[in-house]
């Protein structure tokens, strides 16, 4: 996304945030003293008394969001994830929220109301957040916004990347090309992707491609002595670099930048999750799950009824994934494709877009007209709470891969 366009989308979530905020506080009023939900009013109370604590909390909001970085877009991130980012900062400045208007207020101020700001939060933010995610994947498949890209390496880092730009078109990167150390790889996309030259030639490649604004150096291990090189060319020619460390060999997932006596240090451990940290995380899951449960239950509802009329087959689909520790189990989702959908892939092989053992087309032929708009909207994942509940699988987190295509990596 080039700069301009990153800081309009990004001051206009801020605006609609703020807007939002202010909104869920009026429609939390409404459900606590005009609707009653959960809870008959004994001792109602005009809006105009809580003028100031609306005032309050859009504060909290900003510092709160601010101070977490929730406004700073992460391209490539699941929704679940982007929400998850806005849970705790916005359930933060509901408790401070409470902590405040106790010692000011502490009779007048309806508790239940401070869950219905929350629940409202929560609903309107994420369902802006949908809208914002498809309006750009709409943008950046008709070319509009989009970084162009060149990838510079031919083992197996870049040709991740490669499949990733290709498979995930709406991540906002066009791929131009990709260049090479000198190594023998010349078939890096399928074809897709053409080859460029060597690496050394992006000064001269960039006056064909002027509209080039960003590299992905993704070179195997035996050429990073390189890389110093090509950072300080790309920081001549004005491009955004991405350096993709070449750890695809090893069994860790998470790196760790430090520093020993200011010399800068990249450091990998594997994951360890505590007992404490796996409770709290399923507590969290619950919570939110519980917090979204009637939107969700009517959604679905409206979902399940529009699949039924639009084609015959089943309402939901399992697949079989595979979870943590290799554990597999049957995924939910609503089912998107027509019901044999499975036994038509062979015969579309030829079409798909990603290289490996993924499979992705698209405009895949086998979506049925509910399915593309679940699909683009990603309601057809809501299902998957089932999961969640089971504590087969997070609310956070990457997706569980497929059982068929595991066998292939």
């Amino acid at each position: 996304m080039n700069r301009r366009l990153s800081r309009t989308v990004r001051n206009l979530t801020i605006i609609s945030d703020l807007l939002l905020v202010n909104l869920s506080f009026w429609l939390a009023y409404l459900a606590r003293y005009e609707w009653e939900w959960l809870r008959s009013v004994d001792f109602p109370l005009p809006y105009s008394e809580y003028i100031s604590q609306q005032v309050l909390f859009t504060v909290l909001i900003a510092f709160t969001f601010s101070f977490n970085s929730v406004w700073r877009r992460r391209r490539g991130e699941f929704w679940v994830d982007e929400m998850a980012r806005v849970v705790y900062p916005s359930g933060t400045s509901i408790i401070l929220l409470m902590a405040i208007t106790f010692f000011f207020r502490p009779l007048a101020f309806s508790r239940l109301m401070l869950v219905w700001i929350w629940f409202f939060v929560l609903v309107t933010i994420g369902l802006t957040r949908l809208l914002r995610r498809n309006i750009l994947a709409l943008m950046y498949l008709r070319g509009i916004g989009t970084d162009r890209a060149l990838i510079i390496g031919s083992g197996e880092a870049s040709r991740g990347v490669i499949r990733t730009l290709l498979a995930r078109p709406d991540l906002g990167y066009q791929a131009i090309g990709y260049l090479d150390e000198g190594s023998e790889g010349r078939n890096l996309g399928s074809g897709r992707i053409p080859h460029l030259g060597h690496w050394r030639d992006l000064p001269n490649l960039l006056g064909r491609y002027p509209r080039v604004n960003t590299v992905f150096i993704a070179l195997p291990d035996r050429f990073q002595h390189e890389i110093p090189d090509l950072l300080d060319l790309a920081r001549q020619q004005g491009l955004r670099a991405f350096v993709v460390p070449d750890l695809l060999q090893l069994s860790l997932n998470r790196v760790q930048f430090s520093n020993m006596a200011g010399i800068p240090m990249l450091s990998a451990r594997e994951v360890r999750v505590s007992r404490v940290q796996q409770v709290l995380g399923r507590a969290l899951d619950l919570a939110i799950i519980a917090i979204g449960a009637i939107p969700t239950l009517v959604i679905g509802g409206i979902i399940a009824i529009a699949i039924k009329l639009d084609s015959p087959g089943p309402v939901l689909f399992a697949q079989e994934r595979v979870g943590r520790n290799g554990r597999r189990f049957r995924m939910i989702k609503f089912r998107s494709m027509v019901v044999d959908a499975e036994a038509q892939r062979a015969d579309l092989e030829a079409l798909n877009e990603a290289d490996g053992p993924i499979f992705k087309i698209k405009d895949d032929p086998r979506l049925t007209r509910v399915g593309r708009i679940i699909r683009r909207l990603s309601l057809d994942e809501l299902p998957q709470l089932i999961n969640v509940l089971r504590g087969e699988m997070r609310l956070v987190g990457p997706r569980p891969p497929i059982a068929g295509e595991v066998e292939q990596y």
